[in-house]
């Protein structure tokens, strides 16, 4: 039984659509079979969070009186870039605070950064923005100095080049010393194995073929509302693939757009990485229209059916050898312990699996309420698989 998006769309704006989350989705489909979850289930909802370090927001500060063509610029001493126009500047997640001790004292905390800055906005909070410029006939302003909220600029858009990373590597260190990396503190010797994925409640895992999710679609960002702009930087989907469609490998990615305002820090946080640097964990969550059974069969691949590379970061990584040490499913990262080359090695998350579980829960009562509808893609996103037939 085939659906499209604008059928879907009638039943939500009637109240009728049936909205489940991909955790549910996987015991309608034990419960009740592929076919019937198919014909009953309209949306199916997925959630992810975690730290993506591809994320800024282009910030739009309005007119000075007189007016400056900003040179440089900083918010809370993070610098800011602002060769774009007068009054725009974009600012990085991972860009750090001026005077930061950055590693030279071992390893750095970096207590504060770009991420810190949007997270700050979003909460209320307010931010010291500082601004230089070599001044013109039409932009005679030299410095500006300011407080600013969210409210005191004209327009502030989250703009993230690369995030929601379909499948991602597990790391572990090889060597006999401690590490620190943008996947968190790695100890000597297979000390532990650290991971970054929702798993079954990930949202390109459970479209691994981007069937349904392209260009316009409307997202869960942030605590609001946002949308699909492109691919993602690095946005790879020709990778060794199980039977069942699922990637094995770190694949396809999102860049995503979305007004901050209306966002909710809790969704949108700062986070410092011991030993590496700062940058932001994002709340995604991307409804998933049930258009036919194969829908179905993708949303409901469990975290036993999810398979994730295991990767040295003490060599292999960091010298980009493209050495696997072996696959491990996410029922067995999730279970607190893997084995890699015969030891038993301790597992942890860096992305929150209660938090994703809740993004998806708010998606669905949005959609539920006839909040959010869902968008007709303008294109669907690159697939190397897709356009090779596998299923």
């Amino acid at each position: 039984m085939a659906k499209t998006i604008a059928e879907i769309n009638e039943r939500i704006k009637k109240g009728e659509a049936v909205v489940v989350t991909a955790e549910e989705l996987i015991d309608l489909v034990e419960e009740k079979g592929v076919e019937e979850a198919a014909r009953t289930v309209d949306v199916v909802t997925t959630g992810t969070f975690g730290p993506m370090c591809s994320s800024g927001a282009f910030i739009n500060l309005g007119h000075a009186q007189p007016r400056i063509k900003i040179q440089r610029a900083w918010l809370n001493e993070v610098p800011t870039y602002c060769g774009i126009a007068a009054v725009d500047i974009y600012i990085g997640a991972t860009e750090m605070a001026e005077h930061d001790p950055l590693n030279e004292v071992f390893p750095g905390e970096f207590r504060y950064g770009g991420g810190h800055v949007i997270e700050d906005l979003v909460a209320g909070r307010k931010v010291r923005l500082r601004a230089e410029a070599y001044g013109t006939d039409c932009y005679p302003n030299r410095r500006w100095e300011r407080e600013i909220t969210l409210d005191d600029v004209k327009e502030a858009w989250l703009f993230n080049p690369r995030n929601a990373y379909q499948n991602y590597n597990v790391a572990v260190n090889l060597s006999d010393r401690v590490i620190y990396t943008y996947m968190g503190v790695l100890r000597p010797n297979l000390g532990n194995a650290n991971y970054c994925s929702a798993g079954q409640l990930s949202p390109l895992l459970k479209d691994p073929l981007f069937r349904t999710i392209g260009i316009g679609t409307r997202i869960f960002l942030g605590g609001g509302v946002g949308y699909v702009a492109w691919h993602g930087t690095q946005h790879n989907t020709d990778v060794p693939r199980a039977a069942n469609g699922a990637p094995t490998r770190p694949a396809g990615t999102i860049a995503v757009i979305g007004d901050l305002r209306g966002m909710n820090p809790r969704y949108l946080t700062g986070y410092s990485i011991l030993g590496y640097g700062a940058t932001l964990a994002v709340g995604i969550g991307i409804p998933i229209p049930v258009l036919d059974e194969e829908v179905v069969r993708h949303a409901a691949l469990r975290d036993a059916d999810l398979k994730a590379p295991v990767v040295d970061y003490s060599v292999d990584y960091p010298q980009g050898t493209g050495r696997v040490l072996g696959e491990v499913t996410y029922a067995e990262l999730k279970s607190g312990r893997i084995v890699v080359e015969g030891k038993e090695v301790p597992t942890a998350p860096l992305s929150s699996y209660s938090r994703a579980r809740e993004i998806a829960e708010t998606l669905k009562s949005w959609i539920r309420e006839g909040r959010f509808l869902l968008s007709e893609p303008v294109d669907l996103l690159p697939c190397a698989a897709r356009d090779k037939g596998v299923s």
